[in-house]
């Protein structure tokens, strides 16, 4: 326990404990290096994203058919319910963001423990759907079934990715404590899933073009 009358850490390498790390969380002039690395991190997978979405549309122009025959254009509803409620998942991702900052470690876990479950409804819901639509065509059948379910599936891993972030999270806080490190984690994590629903919506409306 730290005496009454003894100087309160303001330095990130000295908050090892929940209100110490809210002092330095609020006192700080520009964000720490784990929220740049984390940004720059995303703009990658922001590039990676652009790059599937041309290609889609690329081969999309030079096709005749869009999708070829027999394959059917995809469903729109239960698609746009999934991603719905994915966008949903960052709420509780958000609280957790600000009870970290706040110090609150109950909050931030419980938080992180909500948004992980809202992400893995969603992501047993479009495992159903991908294998729905596998079971109907190919990814090896044409360039259609190529794009499509590169495109899907490289979603899908960062949803996946980010749910491994959460477990990490939830283990290390609770092992840990919500020291500056984990708290700046925790902030690191809100942002990746930000992006991840940000980018589910072009993924969205570019898997069902077809049928809109």
């Amino acid at each position: 326990m730290e005496a009454s009358g003894a100087p309160q850490p303001t330095r990130s390498v000295s908050a090892q404990a929940s209100a110490a790390a809210s002092r330095v969380a609020r006192q700080r002039r520009a964000a720490p290096n784990g929220i740049w690395g984390m940004a720059l991190f995303l703009c990658a997978e922001i590039t990676l994203f652009g790059t599937l979405l041309a290609t889609y549309f690329y081969i999309d122009f030079q096709a005749h058919r869009w999708p070829p025959a027999p394959i059917k254009p995809p469903g729109t509803l239960y698609p746009s319910l999934a991603t719905a409620w994915l966008v949903l998942a960052v709420v509780p991702m958000w609280i957790a963001s600000r009870a970290a900052r706040a110090g609150n470690k109950p909050l931030t876990l419980w938080s992180i423990a909500l948004g992980l479950a809202m992400q893995a409804v969603y992501l047993a819901a479009q495992v159903l759907l991908f294998r729905h639509d596998i079971l109907q065509f190919s990814p090896r059948g044409s360039a259609y079934g190529s794009i499509y379910f590169t495109l899907l599936a490289t979603h899908h891993a960062h949803v996946v990715l980010g749910m491994a972030l959460d477990l990490a999270l939830i283990w290390f806080v609770l092992l840990r404590g919500l020291t500056n490190y984990w708290m700046v984690g925790v902030r690191g994590l809100a942002i990746y899933w930000y992006v991840v629903a940000i980018l589910a919506v072009p993924v969205l409306l570019t898997q069902l073009t077809p049928s809109l």
